[in-house]
């Protein structure tokens, strides 16, 4: 479980999450035998802890405390956050901090690009929080820090998974235009929980952003994903993929809900590994290149491998 109070280097103690801080406590259930993961601590992890830290970054790792950790930084695989650590949102699912963020930090995209370089990334994603506060929601930060890898690792492949860049017309294009080899933004959940899960997000605009990116450059790579175990019902996820198929969306992750604290929306349920398996099959009938369906899969988790079956699938695919 992760406490709602944060302590801050720079003041006093504040509530990570004060929209969330007079929410009747909902239990959390204790975790099945197939969601259990090793404690992180190997001597690449601690590598790739020392990297982030001197370069002064931000993970969505760390931020959302994310199970796989130990398994991908054991690996140099690291998510960047960037625009820092303090999302304009309050997402009931979310364990990044909400509040009014600092400003932008010029000198952030360098340091990505320095980090990837170091780490020898050959595939990295780049995640940010949701700045609303923005005029172009940070588009135009996302686009340097595309550039800036670029210089500092050329060989590198690029994932981002961006915000929804709600009522921020142009900022959709402008990170395309950096060309990223693969465009995320996740649905995080089906339409009936929008109110309650992700309440600042519309689903609808979701989609058609998702459809934009493939009117703008119909060969770049986009991608979504969704958690299970918020309350949906199986069918709601089946419409959700055929809405992602008619965004002609290529790739779809599916993982399971874990509850950050007992502030958090509760979990409904742990969704088991059959069906699970179930999804990814019905995932791939429905016209998807690639499927990613557990209960520990999460965005980037193996999102290097899962890039380069994502190639070989459009390849193998005979054209039309």
């Amino acid at each position: 479980m992760v406490t709602l109070l944060d302590t801050l280097s720079s003041g006093p103690e504040r509530p990570r999450h004060p929209e969330k801080a007079k929410r009747p406590d909902a239990p959390i259930p204790r975790k099945p035998d197939w969601i259990r993961v090793k404690a992180p601590g190997s001597p690449v992890y601690r590598e790739t802890v020392g990297v982030v830290r001197e370069h002064g970054l931000v993970t969505v790792c760390e931020e959302a405390g994310c199970p796989n950790i130990g398994e991908c930084w054991s690996k140099r695989h690291a998510t960047f956050m960037i625009m820092g650590d303090t999302c304009t949102r309050a997402c009931a699912f979310c364990n990044v901090r909400t509040g009014l963020p600092e400003a932008l930090d010029a000198s952030e995209p360098v340091r990505v690009g320095d980090a990837v370089a170091t780490l020898g990334l050959a595939h990295v994603v780049v995640t940010s929080v949701d700045r609303d506060d923005l005029d172009d929601g940070g588009a135009r930060h996302f686009a340097d820090t595309i550039a800036a890898i670029r210089r500092a690792s050329p060989g590198t492949t690029i994932e981002v998974l961006t915000p929804d860049f709600l009522r921020k017309d142009g900022a959709l294009e402008i990170v395309v235009e950096a060309r990223p080899d693969v465009f995320n933004h996740n649905l995080e959940t089906v339409p009936s929980l929008y109110l309650t899960v992700r309440p600042g997000a519309r689903y609808f605009h979701s989609i058609r952003l998702l459809q934009r990116v493939k009117e703008i450059d119909p060969a770049m790579f986009t991608k979504s994903g969704i958690m299970v175990g918020l309350g949906e019902s199986r069918n709601e996820v089946l419409q959700l993929m055929d809405d992602l198929r008619s965004a002609d969306v290529d790739f779809l992750t599916i993982g399971q809900y874990l509850q950050p604290s007992r502030k958090h929306h509760p979990i409904d349920r742990f969704v088991t590994p059959d069906e699970f398996k179930s999804y990814e099959t019905v995932a791939y009938a429905k016209g998807f290149l690639l499927a990613a369906s557990s209960p520990l899969t999460r965005s980037s988790y193996h999102a290097g491998e899962d890039f380069e079956r994502l190639r070989a699938a459009r390849q193998a695919r005979p054209s039309t």
